[in-house]
């Protein structure tokens, strides 16, 4: 699907140039004795990308604690297990995708040097992120080059100044996130796969449009391009994206009961458009704030929608 290549298209290191400004968007809300930043991250960059800033960097040193999606254990075999054992029943994989998809499948396979037998007894999700792995490894894109892999370095450190170490929390458990895939119906496991091979060529493209929006902090950019993403179905977007960030407000919300100050850095397309987390935390009263690079960089694109706009908060 688009969303999934988007985030692990080929780079190509020419159009994909650090911007001379990179100006990511982030926010911040709270209350008296509670900040909150947000984030919106790109999983996967060229790498030497350079994205960071005065501003983002302030609010990184200013937080103790950072909260991404899922926090992986350093241990492979300790996420290995929380795959499904083969299951024999399944049919062959070439079988799971439509007649005419299945040359072009089978050549990526013969690519990627992967036999198509070691994919047969496993479920079709799980298969499609066999060969994401291998088209980004084919492709030299490594997921450590990214937005989370590079704040969480700042975080694990150990202290200089003899405080108290920072910690790296998850939304989600790995067990969680794997449940949203391996839970969906087999046509949309199967849509899934299929994406592997549809549209490479887009996702350059897409890739590249999603960046430059991303790098530039345009909130407008980045929610156009989910939408009109033909490959996350209705019941996709409801899993993957509207149920998600209505939980985060959710965990937010409550969050501010805590004392302290949290960096939380999650997928770009988790922070824009209608059903982003921030329009699910002004329903709830929570007025948030767009901290911009400098005064002359705005975007009516980048603002929560006049008729969810934030008031004060009901517990303040």
């Amino acid at each position: 699907m688009c969303l999934f290549r988007r985030a692990l298209a080929p780079l190509l290191a020419l159009l994909l140039a650090t911007p001379v400004m990179a100006a990511p968007a982030l926010w911040r809300f709270g209350d008296e004795d509670t900040t909150i930043y947000l984030f919106g991250t790109i999983h996967a960059l060229p790498p030497g990308y350079n994205w960071r800033d005065a501003r983002i960097d302030r609010a990184i040193e200013r937080s103790d604690t950072l909260v991404i999606e899922t926090v992986i254990d350093k241990d492979p075999t300790v996420f290995a297990r929380l795959f499904p054992p083969p299951d024999p029943s399944l049919p062959p994989i070439l079988e799971r995708v439509p007649p005419d998809t299945r040359k072009a499948f089978a050549a990526r396979l013969r690519k990627s040097s992967i036999d198509p037998s070691s994919l047969d007894r496993m479920p079709t999700w799980q298969a499609a992120f066999v060969l994401m792995g291998s088209m980004m490894k084919d492709l030299g894109i490594k997921r450590d080059a990214g937005v989370e892999t590079n704040i969480s370095k700042s975080f694990e450190r150990a202290p200089t100044d003899g405080g108290a170490p920072r910690t790296v929390e998850g939304l989600e458990t790995p067990g969680s996130q794997l449940a949203l895939f391996a839970d969906l119906s087999e046509a949309d496991q199967r849509e899934l796969l299929i994406s592997m091979v549809s549209g490479q060529g887009d996702a350059r493209r897409d890739y590249v449009k999603m960046l430059g929006a991303w790098a530039n902090g345009n909130q407008l950019k980045i929610a156009r391009a989910f939408e009109d993403d033909k490959d996350l179905t209705p019941h996709l977007r409801e899993v993957l994206l509207r149920r998600r960030n209505e939980n985060w407000a959710q965990w937010l919300k409550a969050r501010l009961a805590k004392p302290g100050t949290i960096f939380v850095a999650v997928g770009a397309g988790h922070l824009a458009g209608p059903i982003s987390v921030q329009s699910f935390l002004a329903a709830e009263g929570i007025r948030i704030q767009r901290i911009y690079a400098h005064s002359g960089h705005r975007s009516a694109a980048a603002k929560v929608p006049s008729n969810q706009r934030a008031r004060s908060a009901s517990r303040r």
